[in-house]
């Protein structure tokens, strides 16, 4: 499985360790930036991920900031991203399980490192549930995004 990965200057801290974490799991993962701490903007590089899952260059995308809000804000303005900030273990199962993400947001000043690692395996190791009401709901997100 392919992995894009991207981090503002706030989320820097974290994408080394989370790119190392999912390739030791395996995964193969593309790195769309920033490449330092130097001060950037968040946009840029959620537009990266979230293109990168759009055109299938990636199945999934990873994006980190201070929070992970802003980086979910502007993933989401992609066609076709769902992608969720999370700061517990139980949304990183949900979001992926009922919601079916495409796109996880972290935040390096809202959880530890340890706290984020975990949350990207509970999020890649969990199934998108097939049951009849998420399937719906994720279907009814998708009817109203192409005839907006």
């Amino acid at each position: 499985m392919k992995i894009a990965i991207g981090s503002d200057h706030a989320g820097f801290i974290y994408k080394q360790p989370i790119k190392m974490h999912l390739k030791s799991k395996g995964y193969e993962v593309i790195d769309k930036g920033t490449l330092s701490e130097e001060k950037t903007d968040y946009p840029i590089y959620a537009f990266k991920v979230a293109k990168s899952v759009r055109d299938k260059e990636a199945e999934y995308g990873v994006l980190i900031c201070g929070t992970g809000i802003g980086m979910s804000i502007a993933a989401n303005k992609v066609k076709g991203i769902r992608a969720a900030a999370i700061q517990s273990s139980f949304a990183a199962e949900a979001t992926k399980a009922h919601n079916h993400a495409n796109v996880l947001c972290v935040g390096s000043r809202t959880n530890t490192l340890e706290e984020v690692l975990h949350f990207v395996d509970i999020f890649f190791e969990t199934e998108e549930d097939q049951m009849e009401r998420h399937v719906k709901r994720i279907q009814e997100i998708s009817e109203y995004e192409e005839n907006r």
